[in-house]
């Protein structure tokens, strides 16, 4: 029993850590926004000009951007406050929030039809308050490819980083990773900077000096709080669309929400034909509201029961998730705290990232601790057969966790893309309920090329010069290989060939990096405009819309995507008004 709970226990922590780092947190001193409420507190029935559904990445840049456009804005949150949780105040306390399992947690848990574990957020800011707060811009050929107007985004990602992004401080280990990416030849070395190129770079972290998140709810500050109100814990179930004479296509007129207590509410927009409904849900919510409302593929929601407005069948087609696979590093010393802070960007379009130290809460120190021991006087346990030379290590181990800190790093390779592609149905009526989901890891041989390449990468930095000191000697890579098969880090099938075939183990131990996206993408599903397409006065404008990964992560460009279509909305209303006036 010691050990199989240690490898749940163990292998928890460790996905906490080794890419998301669950873990949400704020400033001592929270915003002070009168606009925030419970939705228990919220009329039956309201009016606006703008309803964005979802507090989100992108939803709290763009509410606060049409605060300023002479307009009402309501923004519906299914989850709660980032303010307001007492074990997000530490970068390091991340794992009391991943041992959150309850029903109001900040990262819903799910497990996708892949057999992959993985999260969505449920909190205001989205993305941004439960990730490892790296921030990198997309690359120019994205932006180009996108269609952007390349000032105007640079622009919306200044006003960003003016509130969110910050210099991370560089400590040891994340220095030694850099260097060793260097010296094995990702290169050129390319400093500090927000922009996307190849090489080795320290990027940006919305952690500030002193180990607090920023996230995209802190953009709320730049609302018009006279224009705006936020209700957190309503959960949106559908959109309303009704049809008027003269006009061919449904419009979106209102949407249907319950607060806490379970309570029916009803959001309208005011009558002007500008006024609009704007999903901001995420890749997984978006398609999912979508199809509740009756636009999807028309079989798959009279299955459901669910009245067709338009026949859609690309609503929840190419979702994406760029795998990642990793490499856990023992340290023979103290490891400093860090998330991603270091990227390796390489020709052969994956992306190499890393993070150190793990504080763990005193109560599971401890029983980790003790079901380690029992590994170790174990000595016949296969595979973990503690042999002579290898006990210092061990012992070393169980002293750092003892103190609450886990000795080691990992190493993480992330393909960029990907070229595989799934897509999203539903699972019942219920908003809350997270959909069924299907990836298609590595369903590409290119995307598996890339991982394997990513992996033998990772192999070069652990055994350069650079990083030396921060592993042991005695600890080969099989036997890095060989812990990240025995650990449950996903509920797919291991196979023996794995330990020796790089290919093998980076399809048995594929990981989400939450870096998914797609189920409402541009040109398939809405337009270049990010209208919906087939009705009226209703977008899309998240990490759904996208067709690829923009760069090495998504939070820095949709964070910038709320700012950018908001100011372009903006300028539209104030056209359209200028236009009126003139008539």
């Amino acid at each position: 029993m010691g050990f199989r709970w240690w490898r749940r226990s163990f292998s928890g922590a460790l996905l906490s850590w080794m890419f998301f780092l669950l873990r949400i947190s704020c400033s001592d001193k929270a915003p002070d926004f009168t606009f925030v409420h419970e939705a228990t507190s919220a009329p039956l029935e309201i009016f606006y000009d703008y309803i964005i559904v979802g507090g989100g990445t992108a939803g709290c840049p763009l509410a606060a951007t049409l605060s300023h456009g002479g307009a009402k804005v309501l923004v519906l949150e299914r989850g709660g406050s980032p303010y307001t949780n007492p074990n997000i105040t530490d970068i390091g306390n991340f794992a009391s929030v991943l041992l959150d399992k309850s029903p109001t947690s900040p990262a819903q848990p799910f497990t996708s039809e892949d057999g992959v574990y993985n999260a969505r957020a449920r909190i205001l800011g989205g993305g941004s308050a439960v990730n490892a707060g790296f921030y990198s811009r997309a690359s120019t050929p994205y932006i180009k490819e996108a269609g952007w107007n390349q000032k105007w985004v640079e622009q919306a990602y200044e006003w960003v980083e003016q509130v969110v992004a910050f210099q991370p401080p560089m400590l040891e280990w994340e220095t030694a990773l850099r260097d060793g990416l260097l010296e094995v030849g990702v290169l050129p070395n390319n400093g500090y900077t927000f922009n996307h190129s190849y090489g080795t770079k320290v990027g940006g972290t919305i952690f500030d000096r002193e180990g607090h998140r920023h996230t995209a709810a802190d953009l709320l500050d730049y609302a018009n709080p006279s224009s705006i109100t936020v209700y957190l814990h309503a959960i949106v179930h559908k959109v309303l669309f009704r049809r008027i004479p003269g006009m061919a296509r449904p419009q979106a007129y209102g949407v249907i929400y319950k607060d806490a207590n379970g309570v029916t509410h009803e959001a309208y927009l005011n009558s002007d034909s500008k006024n609009e409904i704007i999903l901001t849900a995420g890749a997984i919510g978006s398609p999912q509201l979508l199809m509740l409302s009756g636009i999807g593929p028309g079989y798959h929601l009279q299955k459901h029961g669910i009245q067709v407005v338009v026949d859609q069948p690309l609503v929840g087609q190419g979702m994406a998730d760029n795998p990642m696979n990793v490499l856990l590093i023992p340290s023979p010393l103290p490891v400093e705290v860090s998330l991603v802070q270091v990227v390796g960007i390489t020709r052969f379009y994956t992306f190499i990232e890393g993070a150190s130290g793990l504080s763990l809460v005193y109560p599971l120190a401890q029983r980790l601790a003790k079901s380690f021991r029992l590994i170790l006087n174990e000595g016949n346990y296969e595979p973990f057969k503690v042999v002579p030379e290898a006990k210092p290590i061990a012992v070393d181990t169980v002293n750092a966790v003892v103190n609450g800190t886990l000795r080691a790093g990992v190493i993480l390779e992330k393909i960029t893309g990907p070229l595989s592609r799934g897509h999203l149905e539903l699972r019942n009526l219920d908003p809350d309920d997270t959909p069924f989901v299907t990836f298609n890891y590595f369903k590409e041989p290119e995307d598996l090329r890339r991982c394997i390449q990513g992996m033998r990468t990772i192999i070069s930095v652990i055994n350069s010069k650079a990083f030396s000191k921060f592993r042991y000697k005695k600890m080969p890579i099989e036997a890095l290989i060989n812990l990240m098969l025995t650990l449950p880090i996903n509920s797919r099938r291991r196979h023996a060939n794995a330990m020796f075939s790089l290919e093998q183990f980076c399809i048995d131990t594929v990981m989400t990096i939450w870096h998914y996206h797609g189920g409402c993408q541009v040109g398939r599903v809405v337009d270049k405009e990010y209208k919906v397409l087939g009705v009226d006065s209703l977008r899309v404008v998240d990490g759904s819309t996208f067709h690829q990964t923009p760069g090495t992560n998504l939070q820095a460009t949709v964070m910038m995507l709320g700012r950018y279509v908001g100011e372009r909305i903006v300028h539209e209303r104030y056209l359209s008004r200028r236009s009126e006036e003139k008539n």
